[in-house]
């Protein structure tokens, strides 16, 4: 599938839009809550920043993936989480604030960071070979548009118009979903030849990075002490990835299709992933709630009189 005025276009508006439901969502109160006890967004961070573009390196060597196979896990686990991250966490009873900071914090990051791992990537894999490379700035301005901008007219119809933003959050969510499924199976009809041999190529480095990423944040948050609902917010963000933004890259500004080709299918392997971790998390969070005892605000009149 080339690069049409769809994508080129499209794509990049539709990300707008999505990003400003995204900054709806966001209010002064959300930094603060979560800054008070910072140790879930600093791993986080670094998490979604360092930790699973360094997974799908050694992911692609370890399956001695191709070149653009290669080039494209590795810009999809550069990517931050998904718009959908925070609904996840939400169903999952994790921690929807710090999912929705860890959201931003990484997208506003990821300006800077997604073009530096995908032009080592570049170099890595196809080195002389073929002379693609991630124009930096273009890159950096492209994303600043899509992400910063569209994020702070969130914020502040969030803060002029609350009642706005509330029913506009669950549409936009809703509408990102839709953007993802359509891309996605217009790069599968794209390739459809093609479609089972890249399968067998991509989707299980795709599928390995998004259990691996799931897994690093549960455990990651554990072993630092963090509670149970920070872990699953963490490992939804690691798990739940902005595949718009990677398809995004991949078509836009690397014009590859079989680049594309490792977010399109972890956009598709995400969402039963996450559905599983979905109901893990609601199971975990449910037996722990049963098991503390009831504040005395929380009891029945009954037992307090």
């Amino acid at each position: 599938m080339e690069s049409s005025p769809l994508i080129s276009y499209g794509l990049p508006i539709a990300l707008f839009i999505i990003m400003i439901g995204i900054g709806m969502t966001l209010t002064a109160r959300d930094f603060h809550q979560v800054t008070v006890r910072p140790g879930g967004l600093v791993l986080g961070t670094i998490a979604q920043i360092l930790l699973m573009p360094a997974a799908a390196f050694a992911l692609a060597w370890a399956l001695s993936l191709p070149p653009a196979m290669a080039v494209g896990l590795v810009i999809i686990a550069a990517c931050p989480g998904g718009t959908t991250s925070n609904l996840f966490t939400l169903l999952a009873r994790g921690n929807v604030a710090l999912s929705i900071v860890l959201t931003i914090s990484a997208s506003m990051i990821t300006i800077m960071t997604l073009p530096v791992f995908a032009n080592y990537a570049l170099e890595l894999y196809y080195g002389a070979q073929q002379p693609i490379t991630l124009p930096f700035l273009k890159t950096v301005l492209m994303l600043s548009f899509i992400v910063l901008l569209p994020v702070t007219i969130g914020m502040l119809i969030k803060t002029l118009r609350p009642s706005l933003a509330a029913r506009a959050e669950s549409g936009v969510s809703i509408f990102g979903g839709l953007v993802l499924a359509l891309l996605v199976i217009g790069i599968v009809y794209g390739i459809r030849d093609r479609f089972l041999d890249l399968m067998v190529q991509a989707g299980p480095a795709t599928l390995a990075l998004n259990i691996l990423g799931i897994g690093l944040g549960l455990l990651s948050a554990k072993l630092v002490g963090l509670g149970k609902r920070e872990g699953l917010a963490i490992a939804t963000e690691l798990g739940i990835k902005n595949g718009t933004l990677g398809l995004m890259v991949t078509l836009t500004l690397l014009h590859s299709n079989d680049m594309s080709v490792p977010s399109a299918i972890y956009g598709v392997i995400m969402f039963p992933i996450g559905f599983l971790l979905v109901s893990f998390g609601r199971h975990i969070v449910k037996k722990d709630a049963a098991a503390e005892p009831l504040a005395d605000n929380e009891k029945p009149a009954a037992e307090l009189s």
